[in-house]
């Protein structure tokens, strides 16, 4: 079974960029655009650049261009390290009960995808 797996490992990395650069583009769809039960946000100011960060960062994570995704998937790291610090640590220091699991979910995947890509 390992052997088998280990020959799917790339097909397997390239589902996980997939699913979480587009999952990510939606959230900076909510704040560009007003969609998906979202509210349109300035584009001048930290939400505006939040929403740029995960709408384009996104896409570029999900179509994983070689020259530019390890440098965005690290921003968009980043960028869940501030969310998290900001938004979600203030308000307690377990993940699960501040909400924020989900940006530290998307921290970490983003760092595995930019030290694994090529």
């Amino acid at each position: 079974m390992p052997r088998v797996l280990n020959r799917l490992e790339p097909y397997f990395f390239v589902v996980l960029r997939v699913v979480a650069g587009v999952l990510f583009a939606f959230h900076g769809m909510q704040k560009l655009f007003g969609l998906f039960g979202g509210q349109r946000m300035p584009l001048i100011g930290q939400f505006g650049l939040a929403g740029i960060i995960e709408f384009f960062g996104g896409i570029i994570i999900a179509i994983g261009i070689p020259t530019v995704t390890p440098l965005v998937a690290l921003v968009a790291a980043l960028e869940m390290i501030a969310a998290y610090s900001i938004a979600h640590a203030p308000r307690g220091l377990v993940p699960i009960q501040n909400s924020g699991e989900l940006a530290l979910l998307y921290c970490a995947i983003f760092l595995f995808v930019a030290m694994r890509s090529k």
